[in-house]
């Protein structure tokens, strides 16, 4: 081969190679500069945060086309974040809790009106100034408009490390219910209740005679291929890719305390509502499933008109004209307006012991962002640290609200 001949195939060579490293960091087809600014914004709050580790992926047509990763995943081994981390989801597992009542419902099994006390009738013990708790329907909780409350177990004392986690029977919480009342007539506004999703997991068992472990393995992890996430203790086999999780501490002085917490814990009775764990991979195969752009599962999860009837606002979050919210069934959707025009992006949240997520899609377009953190702060024990966390979650909350800008 001549001189001229080898040059101008190593120009054709060095340009394919462009082409193809650009499809991967400009996050195709968004614009470089988009996927840039995000990136950029992504990598200031961790580093202002204090956050030892994170990692987000950009997904397209049901494809990771856009991975990052920052930081430890552990620092005591200086174990980078990569693909393979494991991290915990927190109340992100809420969807797949609801779509699997929502299987329930098309098979005919449930209505989503059926009473909560059909299937949990323990729950008559909750006071009511508002009629009776029978009124609570499944869609009520699946909405959070039911008037339970947001804690599961407001009764632990975070400064007694011998408390566990969660608690970890079902009895503990009927013991508790006497005590507990609802805030409001079932349906007449939004109150974020971390229980219901106990109570729809009590349902889950019932009618299927399965524990909701199991349910969940066989009729959504395993078939979406799903095949690294597990609820709670780590499997063996995984174990080396979990991620550490850390809260950060402030003293009166404003003196910065980043402490671990160790790689494992135990929801307890609160899985169903917040215990999966999984790399983000496992991620981009459920937010495929639920855009519709992903490979199809080895059998039918759920149909699409059950999906979209999941997104449609049941009610009121926020109505802040800049920040638009509201509740569909399990999904927090955001409407925006943006120069393309009007779109509604669909969601969750995530946090818990030190790990914070977002999941957020454009159900239109089927492009999504997930992000993940290893870190969170602690508040509630002097104004410096509350400033601290207030600047976090703000800062969190800015950083969802920028990722809208890569799903339009």
């Amino acid at each position: 081969m001549g001189s001229r001949s080898l040059a101008l195939l190593l120009i054709v060579v060095a340009f394919v190679v462009s082409e193809m490293n650009s499809v991967t960091t400009a996050t195709m087809p968004q614009t470089i500069s988009t996927s840039q600014t995000f990136a950029d914004a992504f990598d200031n709050y961790v580093r202002d945060d204090s956050i030892v580790g994170a990692s987000y992926v950009i997904v397209n047509d049901g494809h990771a086309i856009g991975w990052h990763h920052v930081g430890l995943g552990d620092r005591e081994p200086n174990q980078p974040v990569d693909q393979n981390t494991i991290f915990h989801w927190g109340s992100i597992t809420k969807t797949l809790t609801a779509v699997a009542v929502m299987q329930l419902r098309d098979q005919g099994k449930i209505s989503l009106d059926d009473s909560i006390t059909k299937y949990v009738p323990e729950l008559v013990r909750v006071h009511s100034d508002y009629g009776p708790v029978s009124q609570v329907t499944l869609r009520h909780l699946l909405s959070h408009s039911a008037g339970f409350q947001d804690p599961t177990w407001p009764y632990r004392d975070e400064t007694k490390p011998w408390q566990p986690f969660e608690p970890t029977e079902w009895a503990q919480l009927v013991a508790m219910m006497p005590y507990q009342e609802l805030a409001f007539k079932p349906g007449a506004r939004y109150s974020y209740s971390n229980p219901a999703f106990i109570y729809l997991a009590r349902v889950i068992e019932k009618v299927s005679g399965l524990s909701y472990q199991s349910y969940m393995r066989r009729n959504i992890l395993t078939p979406m291929g799903m095949s690294q996430s597990y609820f709670n203790l780590t499997p063996r086999p995984l174990a080396k890719d979990r991620s550490n999780n850390y809260t950060v501490t402030v003293d009166a002085g404003g003196q910065q305390t980043v402490k671990a917490n160790g790689r494992e814990f135990d929801t307890g009775i609160t899985t169903p509502n917040g215990g999966l764990n999984a790399p983000l991979g496992d991620l981009v195969r459920w937010v495929g499933f639920l855009t519709g752009k992903g490979p199809k599962p080895a059998r039918p999860i759920l149909s699409r008109a059950s999906l979209e009837e999941m997104w449609r606002p049941v009610v009121a979050v926020n109505t802040t004209p800049d920040h638009l919210q509201s509740m569909g069934l399990s999904f927090f959707l955001d409407p925006r307006t943006l120069p393309s025009g009007k779109i509604t992006f669909v969601g969750h949240t995530g946090s818990q012991a030190g790990f914070r997520a977002f999941m957020e899609f454009n159900p239109l377009t089927g492009r999504a962002v997930i992000a993940a953190f290893n870190t969170s702060h602690d508040s509630g024990h002097n104004e410096a640290e509350n400033k601290a966390a207030r600047g976090s979650r703000d800062g969190y909350n800015a950083l969802r609200e920028e990722s809208f800008q890569l799903l339009r």
